[in-house]
């Protein structure tokens, strides 16, 4: 198995983006990219200690492929917003890719390069970052399948 992890918004609508693709065995949702040790909800939302609302993607890329990942990930959110998904706003709804090894960083970088060159951005920059995966902590067991537990496939159209 092996992972990746992404920040498009708010964690929940990512989670459940990616959670019912063949080839995902689990997802975990938590905060990445900070300076704060063990943050909680409470902290991230603070927007004073720099983590990010992430999705920990554990998948078997003998059935799913990381470029496939990074095709729902783009799918799923709109990256040229700057610290934003649709009503939600600040620093830890930034749109992030946290690369785990050389290759995906390659494969991220190669992808956002080929979604900027499209068509549909000719006029908007893709603000994603794309950094090294960091600590990565747990978030609270009730965000954990939030929407799954409450029946919904989604948070907003992105």
């Amino acid at each position: 198995m092996e992972e990746a992890t992404f920040a498009a918004g708010c964690f929940w609508g990512v989670e459940a983006a990616f959670r019912g693709i063949k080839g995902v065995v689990s997802t975990t949702v938590g905060y990445s990219g900070g300076t704060f040790e063990n943050p909680t909800y409470e902290d991230v939302c603070t927007d004073k200690t720099g983590h990010a609302e992430v999705v920990l993607v554990e998948y078997d890329p003998l059935v799913l492929s990381y470029e496939d990942l990074l095709d729902v990930f783009w799918q799923c959110h709109d990256p040229t917003q700057l610290n934003r998904q649709g009503p939600d706003s600040g620093t830890q709804y930034r749109s992030a890719i946290f690369f785990h090894t050389p290759e995906q960083e390659a494969a991220a970088r190669a992808s956002k390069e080929r979604l900027q060159g499209s068509l549909a951005y000719t006029n908007r920059k893709i603000v994603t970052e794309i950094v090294p995966a960091s600590t990565f902590y747990r978030a609270e067991e009730y965000h954990q399948q939030y929407l799954e537990k409450r029946g919904q496939s989604r948070c907003h159209i992105p």
